[in-house]
């Protein structure tokens, strides 16, 4: 059985950057959930990522952080990423 560890980041973009850098880290491939707050904390809005998504699946989610983007100047992108242990 292989055991999965999550950790999470956090990173602090501007509105004009947000639809970028979440495409930048599902591009890594490792990316389980994605949160985006506001500068309050509050929670916009939150979904699931499973492995291999790509594409039309993901445009959806994008369409919908796009519009976050435009209402937003500052955020917060919280971000799981599942990391497998190394092997011995």
């Amino acid at each position: 059985m292989s055991e999965q560890h999550v950790r999470t980041e956090e990173f602090h973009v501007s509105g004009d950057t947000l639809v970028a850098k979440i495409k930048e880290l599902v591009q890594e491939g490792n990316v389980r959930r994605v949160v985006l707050k506001n500068e309050e904390g509050k929670i916009l809005v939150e979904f699931p990522l499973t492995l291999g998504v790509v594409g039309a699946v993901l445009a959806p989610q994008l369409a919908a952080i796009g519009a976050i983007a435009a209402l937003v100047t500052h955020c917060t992108v919280v971000v799981e990423k599942v990391e497998q242990p190394a092997e011995e």
